[in-house]
């Protein structure tokens, strides 16, 4: 016999839909994320997916889709603040039109996420419009109006950007768990420098593409690359990642192996990073092969098996 239809059930259908939408979002633009979220217990894995559908649909708008759609840079900054209006009203009240963002706030309310991780993340999106501005006034992205990202810059850029993209997955990730204040402050440290070393590994393999078609200079080096700054840029990033690394263990069981697998993919590209003249990086993407990429969930999962770290 069917129960009687109630509010209640077309709030769980919609929201069902909604975490469809995201999931779909995320396949769509990233077959490796899609991979890595697999590896997650079932308890993180939407809930991951639903953080990285808006932050993608927010990437999206500010790297040239509205461009694309005609939006002057004024409409694009309005669509910005929109989808941020959109998204602090689903967190206060549970609820949005947008399913991305329904999606979005339905993992927020139950690990704890608030608007003191998602105003950073807005705010380094309007970084990223701020370029575009620039670009306008001066008709190109030229070497002589690049958007340069100096220390403090980038330093608070990549925070909002990646860093608390990170901190949203560690809430994620421990919501059930009773850790230690000191372990708490250690997690929090590794999931920051974990998302740094993912953006600034990205800067250097979009170096080309940031400055030529986006008009931005992230990692401070003007239109060209020498050397003695990738150099420098690989030491930091082997510094974040060695610090992640040191945290893995104190993740839960069902997170670490989708964290080690993608502390394996990072650190790999890091070495690619460094085989490559800093020459050829202005010509070409660093990639790692899906063929390379499942052997690496292979070993990730062995290891974290065997209580190893990446």
């Amino acid at each position: 016999m069917m129960r009687p239809f109630h509010k209640l059930d077309a709030l769980e259908h919609y929201t069902a839909a909604s975490e469809r939408a995201a999931s779909q979002i995320i396949a769509s633009y990233s077959t490796s994320f899609g991979l890595a979220t697999r590896l997650l217990g079932v308890r993180h894995r939407q809930h991951v997916r639903n953080v990285y559908a808006l932050v993608r649909i927010a990437d999206e708008l500010v790297d040239g889709v509205t461009a694309e759609a005609d939006f002057s840079v004024e409409k694009q900054h309005a669509a910005l603040d929109y989808l941020e209006k959109e998204t602090v009203h689903a967190l206060d009240c549970g609820y949005s039109s947008n399913p991305v963002v329904h999606a979005f706030a339905k993992s927020a309310h139950e690990a704890g996420i608030t608007t003191e991780l998602t105003e950073p993340f807005f705010e380094s999106m309007r970084t990223d419009l701020r370029s575009a501005t620039l670009e306008n006034s001066e008709s190109s992205a030229s070497p002589q109006n690049l958007q340069i990202f100096e220390a403090v810059d980038h330093a608070r850029y990549v925070y909002g950007s990646a860093e608390v993209v990170g901190l949203m997955c560690l809430k994620i990730f421990v919501r059930d768990e009773h850790l230690s204040p000191g372990d708490h402050e250690k997690l929090i440290n590794g999931a920051r420098q974990l998302g740094a070393a993912f953006q600034n590994v990205n800067f250097l393999r979009d170096i080309k593409d940031d400055a030529a078609r986006l008009g931005r200079s992230y990692l401070g080096t003007g239109a060209a690359l020498t050397e003695s700054q990738k150099d420098e840029w690989l030491r930091t990033i082997a510094g974040q990642l060695d610090d992640a690394r040191e945290t893995l263990t104190l993740l839960p069981q069902d997170a670490r192996t989708a964290v080690a697998c993608a502390l394996r993919l990072f650190s790999t590209l890091a070495d690619r990073l460094a085989a490559t003249p800093a020459e050829e990086l202005m010509q070409r993407r660093v990639r790692v092969s899906t063929v390379q990429k499942v052997w690496m969930v292979v070993q990730s999962t062995v290891d974290t098996r065997w209580g190893k770290t990446a």
